[in-house]
């Protein structure tokens, strides 16, 4: 049983070292690996206990790795996927919505940098900023160019 233990712990940390994980992602990648029943919940508890677990770390190293390419709204899907606290992954999302346009104008500079030239292009354009996850609104200001915070709509 000793053994199962390290090695349950041993596979949680080499997880851990490549990048933040939350209880929930490694609970469902180690639980193949589980013999006896609870051993696994133990081994998470302890290393929850000593911080290797960290659901803030993990929040912040997403929204770091991903923010600069990504909307709000996959932010906080991939957020969600991993099984965080909700109100802990709103509180995240909400502090993205401020630099959502800014975000935005930067990827579709870095893709497109300059303005569709007719229909085709501008969907195209658009459909590249949503699926990354960028509210429609600002899509919608990016693509047709218009100034940072100019609501015309």
């Amino acid at each position: 049983m000793g053994f199962d233990q390290i090695s349950l712990k041993g596979r949680a940390l080499r997880l851990l070292s490549g990048r933040e994980h939350s209880r929930a992602e490694l609970q469902r990648k180690l639980s193949a690996h589980e013999t006896e029943l609870g051993e696994l919940a133990k081994a998470l508890d302890e290393l929850e206990a000593k911080g290797f677990i960290n659901e803030q770390r993990v929040i912040e190293s997403v929204v770091h790795r991903r923010s600069a390419r990504l909307g709000a709204a996959r932010v906080r899907q991939e957020l969600q996927a991993k099984g965080l606290d909700p109100q802990a992954v709103a509180d995240a999302v909400a502090g993205l919505q401020g630099s959502e346009e800014a975000r935005a104008r930067e990827v579709w500079r870095k893709k497109f940098g300059e303005p569709p030239a007719d229909a085709a292009a501008h969907g195209k354009q658009m459909r590249f900023l949503l699926t990354r996850g960028f509210g429609s609104d600002v899509v919608r200001r990016v693509v047709r160019g218009a100034p940072a915070h100019d609501n015309e709509d």
